[in-house]
């Protein structure tokens, strides 16, 4: 397929980013550092609600508190063999249908420390490398083309396996159905929209490592646990027809970096739970249910829609670590739970209280949690 691809084609070489080894993910990124791309809070809401795209612009970090951190720490220890297994089922499911002929193309940035606990335990496991890439994908704008053929270009006879953190109302997973489309329409290449996901509590991945809406540690911070990476950014300005799409790289964060520390942590386990996740993965191959999407989670946003009077789907995050962004660097109007003793929601009612969130108890909520983004006009949006 790649010999169809046009001899003038030119694709951007990779810069050494972020914090994490070389060896464990290769970012396919523009470095944007030097530019100013950050937004207040309230001024960047304001933009997006006004029809900027969040891909212009960057949040302001969020630093967090001892406290915050200290909770980050704590949660670390008491899920870390949890996200091992959850990481393991899925990586024994890729593997039992692909074998390790499959290249990990993570998307930045949730994606990026699964897709290094997946190489990781691939390596414990099968003893195999399987390449590894963080790569940008944007809704409303689709994927990076030229990273996608770089992939491809390095490694021709590999399937691109792309890989996230978590899934919410699915919005990714639609987007790579319309990139599928898209690169077999420019290019003659035949993608695979499967998403890999360690959780899957929107119902909406056929493979995942489970579909508990639980915390995971690594959605607690922002780029202090991926890899000192913002978020990616694709402006015209910025980013040129021949360039990767665009993050900054925020070395002056390294002293409060913890994304090596939580990717090590993890990863110690998968000695442990080897046996464990390779039945759990074996059951979840024979279930029918396990192996469609039923786009449960999305019935539930469509009913707190109707309930609280939202016309704009995009103001309804929902899930563990959709909550947590909308808490740290959104216009938060409420947070809902399916129960307040939910222990995987701490931080979540932590992150609410200290910014004064109001927070309800939502019955049979397929989610843990639901942030809900304050509609700057004063009412329905």
């Amino acid at each position: 397929m790649l010999n169809d691809l046009p001899a003038s084609k030119r694709l951007p070489h990779p810069e050494r980013l972020g914090s994490y080894r070389p060896e464990d993910v290769v970012f396919l990124l523009k470095d944007l550092s030097d530019a100013k791309l950050e937004r207040g809070t309230e001024d960047r809401e304001e933009a997006i609600q006004g029809g900027t795209h969040y891909s212009e612009m960057l949040p302001v970090e969020y630093r967090p508190t001892p406290e915050y951190l200290a909770l980050f720490h704590e949660t670390l220890e008491t899920t870390a063999r949890k996200v091992a297994l959850a990481a393991g089922i899925v990586s024994e499911r890729l593997a039992a249908r692909h074998g390790s002929d499959i290249v990990l193309a993570s998307l930045a940035r949730a994606g990026t420390p699964i897709g290094i606990l997946i190489k990781r335990y691939f390596r414990a496991a099968y003893g195999t490398e399987l390449p590894h890439y963080s790569i940008s994908i944007i809704r409303g704008k689709g994927i990076d083309e030229n990273a996608v053929l770089y992939m491809l270009r390095q490694h021709p006879e590999r399937r691109i396996q792309f890989v996230d953190g978590w899934t919410g109302k699915g919005a990714i997973r639609k987007v790579l159905a319309e990139a599928k489309e898209t690169m077999r329409a420019k290019y003659g290449i035949e993608l695979d929209d499967d998403l890999a996901v360690l959780a899957d509590p929107g119902r909406c991945s056929e493979t995942f490592g489970t579909r508990e809406d639980f915390l995971i540690p690594s959605a607690c911070l922002n780029s202090t646990v991926s890899g000192l990476m913002s978020r990616t950014v694709l402006r015209g300005d910025l980013i040129g027809p021949d360039d990767f799409h665009g993050a900054k790289y925020y070395k002056e964060w390294l002293e409060d970096d913890v994304s090596n520390l939580f990717v090590d942590r993890v990863s110690r386990y998968f000695e442990e739970v080897r046996e464990e996740a390779k039945a759990a993965a074996a059951e979840l191959e024979d279930l029918p249910e396990a192996n469609v999407s039923s786009w449960q989670g999305m019935k539930d946003i469509g009913r707190i829609q109707q309930d609280y009077g939202i016309a704009d789907v995009n103001l309804v995050k929902p899930g563990v670590g959709e909550t947590t962004r909308v808490l740290l660097r959104r216009v938060p109007w409420k947070i809902l739970v399916d129960r307040l003793d939910n222990p995987n929601l701490r931080h979540i009612l932590l992150l609410a209280e200290d910014r004064g969130v109001p927070v309800e108890v939502y019955p049979e909520l397929t989610y843990s949690c639901c942030g809900i983004i304050k509609p700057l006009n004063g009412g329905t949006t």
